[in-house]
């Protein structure tokens, strides 16, 4: 199997509401794929998609039971700790529901947590070790 991810996909409650969070907080915008049963966001080199809960568990062939820690994150890394503030400034004026607020970390970086509608936790970090290209993509380390 090849080294790589192409789309992660987030099994959503509501997807009108999931997807106004992505597009009014994140400023997304939906793919042409997107339709009123799927929607998915071009990221750098890769989807982010958006589907119903209860279908994605079907089809995955497994109940949708379960609820608390997902044992999952995801993460957006910026270039600084000035950038994470500004980003946590920005979405908590957009109503975005703050989970624990930007800080020094154990390991040397500085983040913090927010959460989507549906409780989906995303890291805003800066992480020194990590080098990023002129396009947020991250380079092999």
């Amino acid at each position: 199997m090849e080294q790589r991810l192409t789309i992660v996909t987030l099994g959503v409650r509501n997807l009108k509401v999931s997807s106004a969070f992505y597009e009014n907080c994140f400023g997304w915008r939906k793919t042409a794929a997107s339709n009123e049963n799927i929607t998915f966001y071009h990221l750098n080199g890769m989807e982010l998609a958006l589907y119903g809960r209860d279908e994605l568990a079907h089809d995955a062939m497994v109940g949708t039971e379960g609820s608390g820690f997902r044992s999952f994150t995801l993460a957006h890394n910026v270039r600084s700790e000035k950038e994470v503030d500004d980003l946590f400034g920005n979405l908590a004026k957009k109503g975005v529901s703050v989970v624990k607020k930007a800080a020094k970390t154990f390991w040397g970086g500085y983040s913090g947590y927010i959460s989507d509608p549906d409780g989906n936790l995303w890291e805003i970090a800066y992480n020194p070790y990590l080098e990023l290209d002129k396009n947020g993509n991250t380079l092999p380390g």
